[in-house]
C-alpha cells in the first residue's frame, strides 16, 4: 500500500457541480474542474488491495490500483499509459459509466468507495490537455480488410484495435454523425460531443476510414474479409395502453435525438420542445433521467418521472452484497436539478430560461415517483392532456395494483423511456442470415462469430448490445476489444490483441 493511512486521512469528495440555475441555462457539462491536490488526495484513498476486486468489477479489467498510485505521485503521463492499455476511451467511460468498479471496491465494504470514475476521467482529460493522446499507427499492413457496422462504443473500440493491428478498417454509420447513442442519445450536459470528435480525429489519423449516412447491404460488404456488427439495440420498448396514439407522446430517443440535433446546430429549436409543458417521463432508468435533465434545460413547466420499481434503499441491501453492484437510491445530477427549490431571488434571465414563471417560491423544478404504473392516456383534438395511473407493489413476484390508489395527472408531453427490446432483425442482419434469440439478441459463439442461417460471404462477428442485450458503455468497449481480438486471430492465425471478456448471455442490467 503506497499510503497505508490514505483512506483514513482523506474522505471521499465528489467533484463539485456548477450551480443549478447556471447550468440549466446551457448544455455544458455539469462538473466544475478539480485541482491536482484534490485528485491526488482521492487517489491516495486507494488501498492497493492484495486482491483488487475493482479489477473484477470492471469488464475492461482496468488496472485501477496502479494508475491510482501513479496519480498520487503526480506521474500523470504514466497513469495515462496504464489506463489506455486497457481502455480505448476512458474520456467516455469516465463520464458515462455507472462505475461497477466502485461497487466492487474493497474500501466500499465499510466506507465510501474510492472515486475511481472521476480519477479515470481526469487522467484522460489531463492527457488530452498535454497532447499525450496521439495516433497509434500500425507498423505493417496485413492486407486484410474489415467492415465495422455501427460507430457506438463497441464499433469504435473494435475499429481502433483492428486498425492498430494493421488491418484496413471501414466504419459504416447510418446517421449523419459518428458516435451512435453517445452522439444522439446522451445529452450534451453529460458529455460534450467535442470529446467524440477528437477521438474520431485520432482514429482517422491512425488509418480508420469512416462513412456516414451509410446503411450497407450484404452486397456492399462482400469484398471485406470480415464484418463486425456493432449496431446496438435500436428497437425501443413501447407502452401499448389506451390513448398511446395521441399526439404529444414520444419515445425517449426521439426527444433526446431532437435535443442533441439542436445542440449540434441543426435546428433553431428542438423538434420536440418541452418549454412551458407539463412533462411526464415513464421510466426510471438512465434514459428517463436524461430526458429529465433535458426537459428542465428546455424550460418545462413541470417534470415528473415515473418509476415502476420501489424506491431503492439508501444503503447496500442484502440482495446486492459486496462486491456486486449495489442497488441504492441514487441522485443523478438531473435529479439534483429537480430538487432545486425556487427562492424568488432568481434573475430575470433565470426566470425566463428555466421556466420559473410557471412556479412559485418554494416550488421544486421536478419530482420522481416510485412504484407507479401508467394505465392510460387521455386528451382531446388528438393531443394528450393527462394520464391515469396507480401505485403497484410486488406480490408473489408480480407487480399488482394497490386498491384505491388510482390517480390522474396533467401531461402535455409524455416521454416513454422503457429501454430497448433488442437488435434490428431486418435489413443487414436478415441479409447476412444472423440468427436472433428469443430476447431479440444476435446469437454468436464463444469467439464472437455470428450464428447464421447462411454460410456465404465474409466472416461475421457480433459485438456490443446487439449480442449482449442492453447494457453499459464499459461492456460495449470491452466487447469491441474482445471481438477485435477474435477477428484478428481468425484472419492472421494468432493475435496479440487483448480479449478482456468472453461473450455471454448476460441479463439486461449491470
Amino acid at each position: 500500500m503506497a499510503d497505508p493511512q490514505g483512506f483514513m486521512r482523506y474522505p471521499r469528495q465528489e467533484a463539485p457541480h456548477r450551480p443549478v440555475p447556471l447550468r440549466l441555462m446551457d448544455y455544458r457539462e455539469v462538473y466544475e474542474p478539480t485541482s491536482e491536490e484534490h485528485d491526488k488526495a482521492q487517489a491516495t484513498r486507494c488501498m492497493d488491495c492484495g486482491v483488487p476486486f475493482c479489477h473484477e468489477g470492471c469488464p475492461l479489467g482496468n488496472i485501477i490500483p496502479e494508475w491510482n498510485d501513479l496519480v498520487r505521485q503526480g506521474r500523470w503521463q504514466e497513469a495515462y499509459d496504464r489506463l489506455h492499455a486497457t481502455n480505448n476511451f476512458p474520456d467516455f467511460t469516465g463520464r458515462l459509466c455507472p462505475a461497477p468498479c466502485e461497487g466492487a471496491c474493497v474500501l466500499g465494504i465499510n466506507d465510501d468507495a474510492v472515486s475511481i470514475k472521476h480519477i479515470e476521467q481526469k487522467i484522460a482529460d489531463v492527457a488530452f490537455d498535454n497532447g499525450w493522446v496521439r495516433p497509434v499507427k500500425a507498423s505493417f499492413d496485413t492486407g486484410q480488410s474489415v467492415a465495422v457496422v455501427g460507430s457506438g462504443p463497441a464499433g469504435l473500440a473494435a475499429a481502433q484495435q483492428l486498425t492498430r493491428a494493421g488491418h484496413r478498417v471501414t466504419v459504416f454509420e447510418r446517421d449523419d454523425r459518428l458516435g451512435g447513442l453517445m452522439r444522439y442519445g446522451v445529452p450534451e450536459y453529460k458529455m460534450e460531443k467535442s470529446r467524440i470528435d477528437r477521438r474520431i480525429e485520432q482514429m482517422a489519423a491512425e488509418g480508420t476510414e469512416f462513412k456516414v449516412n451509410a446503411s450497407p447491404s450484404a452486397v456492399d460488404l462482400a469484398g471485406f474479409d470480415a464484418v463486425v456488427l456493432a449496431t446496438g439495440t435500436p428497437i425501443a420498448r413501447d407502452l401499448p395502453v389506451d390513448g398511446r396514439e395521441l399526439g404529444g407522446i414520444h419515445l425517449a430517443m426521439e426527444f433526446l435525438t431532437a435535443a442533441n440535433r439542436f445542440c449540434e446546430g441543426d435546428t433553431e429549436s428542438p423538434a420536440i420542445d418541452a418549454r412551458g409543458k407539463k412533462v411526464v417521463i415513464i421510466g426510471g432508468g438512465d434514459t428517463g433521467t436524461d430526458c429529465f435533465g433535458t426537459a428542465l434545460r428546455q424550460g418545462a413547466a413541470s417534470v415528473t418521472q415515473f418509476d415502476i420499481r420501489a424506491r431503492a434503499p439508501k444503503f447496500r441491501g442484502a440482495s446486492t452484497p459486496w462486491p456486486m453492484y449495489p442497488l441504492l437510491y441514487r441522485t443523478a445530477t438531473a435529479h439534483e436539478e429537480g430538487e432545486y427549490v425556487v427562492t424568488g431571488d432568481e434573475s430575470a434571465d433565470e426566470i425566463a430560461n428555466l421556466g420559473l414563471a410557471h412556479r412559485g417560491t418554494g416550488d421544486t423544478l421536478g419530482q420522481r415517483l416510485f412504484s407507479v404504473n401508467t394505465v392510460s392516456f387521455h386528451g382531446s383534438a388528438g393531443t394528450v392532456e393527462s394520464l391515469r395511473g396507480n401505485e403497484v407493489r410486488v406480490v408473489d413476484g408480480r407487480r399488482t395494483p394497490v386498491k384505491y390508489t388510482d390517480f390522474e395527472m396533467d401531461a402535455d408531453l409524455v416521454l416513454i423511456a422503457l429501454g430497448f427490446t433488442g437488435a434490428d432483425p431486418s435489413g443487414l442482419a436478415a441479409e447476412l442470415g444472423v440468427v436472433l434469440d428469443e430476447r431479440g439478441r444476435m446469437t454468436r459463439d464463444g469467439s464472437y462469430r455470428a450464428r447464421r442461417s447462411v454460410d456465404t460471404g465474409p466472416k461475421v462477428y457480433v459485438a456490443g448490445d446487439n449480442g449482449r442485450g442492453q447494457s453499459l458503455i464499459v461492456w460495449a468497449i470491452a466487447e469491441g476489444r474482445a471481438a477485435a481480438a477474435a477477428v484478428d486471430a481468425d484472419l492472421m492465425g494468432e493475435t496479440a490483441l487483448p480479449a478482456p471478456v468472453k461473450p455471454t448471455k448476460a441479463p439486461l442490467s449491470i
